[in-house]
């Protein structure tokens, strides 16, 4: 089993452009879709993946709202395993990205910072690795 986030960008073909090149994603697949629209893209990053498509009215896109048509909120926010944050931060900057939560080291282990990519979009980019060998807490379904 996989859980993939699926994300929408107004400008999706920009948005691929700068999560490949900000964080490292590379494109395993991307479908054109309409009038210079990305019906749907597949971006993969190590062993996981994220889910890139054009923010157009379909059955799917009518539950979901961009940041800035909700103030700026977000309800959920992937997170990157990135062995050099410094470097993914540094180019994050460059790109223009808000940084929200400034790069530190956390108390629970690893190095990492937040930021918003360009349409506003929340991400966390750490070295902290929950599969790592002793990373983990055994958890039984209640």
């Amino acid at each position: 089993m996989s859980a993939i986030p699926c994300l929408r960008y107004r400008n999706a073909p920009a948005a691929i452009e700068w999560l490949c090149s900000v964080f490292g994603f590379a494109q395993k697949m991307v479908v054109q879709g309409e009038s210079g629209t990305i019906a749907h893209a597949e971006l993969q990053l190590g062993h996981g993946m994220i889910m890139v498509g054009s923010a157009v009215e379909t059955e799917f896109g009518r539950y979901m709202k961009q940041p800035d048509e909700i103030g700026g909120a977000e309800t959920q926010a992937p997170y990157l395993v990135i062995p050099d944050t410094d470097a993914a931060h540094a180019r994050a900057v460059t790109a223009g990205a808000e940084i929200i939560m400034p790069l530190k080291d956390e108390d629970y282990g690893g190095r990492g910072f937040g930021c918003r990519d360009l349409e506003g979009h929340i991400w966390y980019v750490g070295t902290y690795d929950p599969f790592a060998v002793g990373n983990h807490i055994d958890c039984q379904p209640s």
